[in-house]
């Protein structure tokens, strides 16, 4: 299915926005891939599945499972400084700039595997405006697929997980925000469209979603153009 093949645009309305970071406002795929490399070749791993499974995950969740032998707070710390040392090539995704332009404060936030240190440092690396409360690794027991992130997201919002949309990129964040009950879209930047099944939509980008707001309602209306045949 080629991704220039686009659906007719659908509405989704909605109260609240959550985005992941990585793959949905900003591309640091170069630093993620640097840092956990060397970190794997520190500690006796395969770099291109530590690479691999930590996508979309938290570092810390990462590291235990990479090497349950080690101190996982410990490693953690390791790998984070490495990263939030290396933001070369941290660069803001197509359309999102524009988008976030058009959504008022109070009806968005991000909902991030990493800690709050390292998403406030690549969101600052990406001209990205920061919101003054974001969902990090460090407020929740259970990082995605499980769903606790954006059942965060939506009550820092103060919103129903029903009433908000998840962008994603990643199979677990996919499967964490529908096992939240919010409607999912995700961007195909850097996981097969097959690993996204539990998204509703799938889009290239950010540049196939157009935004109007009601003050009145307190609402959004989102117009998503989506890949054909995922609509």
């Amino acid at each position: 299915m080629a991704l220039s093949d686009a659906s007719s645009p659908v509405l989704i309305r909605c109260k609240g926005i959550l985005f992941d970071m990585d793959g949905v406002l900003i591309s640091s795929l170069g630093s993620v891939e640097r840092s956990w490399t060397k970190w794997a070749a520190m500690r006796g791993v395969d770099p291109v599945y530590a690479c691999q499974i930590a996508q979309g995950c938290r570092s810390i969740e990462t590291v235990a499972k990479l090497r349950p032998d080690l101190d996982a707070e410990a490693e953690n710390r390791i790998v984070e400084d490495m990263e939030m040392e290396d933001t070369d090539g941290v660069t803001v995704l197509p359309g999102v700039l524009k988008l976030l332009a058009a959504l008022p404060q109070a009806n968005w936030t991000v909902v991030t595997s990493a800690t709050e240190p390292l998403a406030r440092v690549r969101l600052a690396a990406g001209g990205i405006p920061v919101p003054k409360r974001i969902i990090t690794a460090e407020c929740v027991s259970q990082g995605k697929p499980d769903p606790a992130p954006y059942l965060a997201g939506a009550a820092l919002l103060g919103f129903a997980p029903e009433e908000c949309v998840v962008f994603e990129d990643a199979a677990s964040g996919t499967k964490a925000a529908r096992a939240a009950g919010c409607t999912v879209v995700a961007t195909t930047f850097s996981h097969s469209i097959e690993s996204l099944a539990d998204a509703h939509y799938l889009i290239p980008d950010l540049t196939a979603v157009e935004i109007e707001s009601l003050p009145r309602e307190n609402s959004l209306v989102l117009k998503v153009t989506p890949v054909a045949g995922r609509g």
